[in-house]
């Protein structure tokens, strides 16, 4: 059995959610070479999980490479995909990172900036379990959703 198949199962209930299902279209997305074409769902959101085992094994300092800058983008992505499909609005991730892995995640609606959150150590990326993902996605989105609907005439300029 691969390692893959240890950190999230197929059965996992988190894999039938909007959000599981967008990260995966988010993921697909950057895979300009269709490598994630025939790859299960758990097989695509694996590398967003970061046991206490896996984080050991990366250092403290160091820089991200491209691969884990795209997560990144994936993630937010999928957040923006999310806010869009509940509010009908535009949402526009921008992500500013340095080199050394530092930086800051904005997601914008119309002149409206419902998500900042800055980032450190982007090369050590990724969540205890694919749950916990998901519970920061979802606060994230609600914390948006309820930024949008205080300002809705912003968020439509």
């Amino acid at each position: 059995m691969s390692e893959a198949a240890l950190a999230i199962s197929n059965d996992d209930p988190v894999l039938e959610t909007d959000f599981a299902k967008e990260m995966v279209r988010q993921m697909r997305a950057v895979d300009t070479y269709g490598t994630y074409d025939d790859w299960p769902l758990e097989k695509i959101l694996e590398p967003f999980v970061l046991t206490k085992e896996k984080k050991r094994e990366i250092p403290v300092v160091g820089d991200p490479d491209e691969v884990t800058m795209s997560r990144v983008k994936a993630f937010y992505n999928a957040i923006s995909a999310l806010i869009e499909k509940e509010c009908g609005l535009m949402a526009v991730p921008v992500i500013n990172l340095t080199h050394e892995g530092f930086g800051r995640a904005l997601i914008t609606v119309g002149k409206l900036v419902v998500m900042d959150k800055t980032l450190r150590d982007v090369h050590r990326f990724g969540f205890p379990t694919l749950s916990k993902m998901k519970d920061e996605a979802d606060k994230l989105l609600a914390v948006a959703l309820e930024i949008i609907g205080q300002h809705p005439k912003v968020a439509g300029m």
